[in-house]
């Protein structure tokens, strides 16, 4: 098999690293283009695949990720539609662009799959949606599901939950590096080293994450038990109510998902 990437940024990259880690593929079965030279070399330097700057000739792999930036996919789809046949799979990771849009942009009866994987994949700790067209076989599935598996997981949804998953996941770590950098701003601001600072409020984060998904409690029973009667936590969340912490966290991710809808 052969994988093709067109586009080799962060998320691409990512996804490159964690195919390559967990061994599904080798370094002569993945390729990939990118629109700067600069990129093309960094990415053979740092993975050893062969990269160039020619996208029609990535499109000819057998698996081919749509990793450029949405505003880019357009231009990008009618640079290599001629090229793609329906035997191929085309995946996007394009937040915004539906399975309809694309499917007229590729025109026939292309074999897509449309995904939003998140940059926790750096860390092989992503998770990635997954929405296949009706021209995707199980088996074909079940192969593209084991690569973005290879970063972390995988979950395949109905496309109607997109904009919801774009907001949760897709956009949510920047919410999380905000909340981290605002927890280790006021360690500083109590006297705590700022290397210090970040390391324990992102190990704090990490550890809570994990609770949550390996403990199976549900997050409101988990904080219940850091909140004992009069105690220094529940100060803390009481002004986090006050301020309008969830509400603010829930309003974030309705912008996130009607910028999505809208694109």
């Amino acid at each position: 098999m052969r994988l093709g990437f067109i586009g080799a940024g962060n998320m691409a990259q990512a996804m490159i690293g964690g195919v390559l880690e967990s061994g599904i593929l080798q370094r002569d079965e993945i390729i990939a283009s990118a629109a700067t030279q600069k990129t093309v070399e960094k990415v053979q330097k740092e993975y050893g695949i062969y990269a160039t700057l020619d996208n029609k000739e990535i499109a000819k792999a057998d698996i081919i990720f749509l990793a450029v930036k949405p505003i880019y996919c357009e231009q990008v789809i009618k640079e290599i539609k001629d090229v793609v046949s329906g035997q191929q799979i085309i995946v996007s990771i394009a937040a915004g662009k539906s399975m309809a849009w694309l499917e007229g942009q590729f025109g026939g009866q292309k074999k897509i799959i449309r995904t939003m994987p998140n940059t926790p994949a750096l860390v092989c700790e992503g998770i990635t949606a997954v929405c296949p067209n009706g021209n995707i076989s199980n088996e074909e599935l079940k192969s593209v599901c084991n690569l973005l598996e290879s970063f972390g997981k995988a979950e395949v949804i109905p496309e109607s939950m997109m904009d919801a998953v774009i907001a949760v996941s897709g956009s949510s770590p920047a919410y999380v590096f905000l909340f981290i950098e605002a927890m280790a701003d006021a360690a500083v601001a109590e006297g705590m080293p700022r290397a210090q600072a970040y390391q324990f409020a992102a190990q704090s984060v990490l550890g809570s994450a994990k609770m949550v998904l390996e403990t199976g409690k549900h997050p409101g029973e988990l904080k219940d038990m850091v909140c004992s009667p009069a105690g220094t936590t529940i100060e803390a969340v009481r002004v986090l109510e006050q301020e309008g912490f969830r509400g603010s966290v829930m309003s974030c991710m309705r912008a996130c998902a009607d910028k999505s809808r809208n694109m």
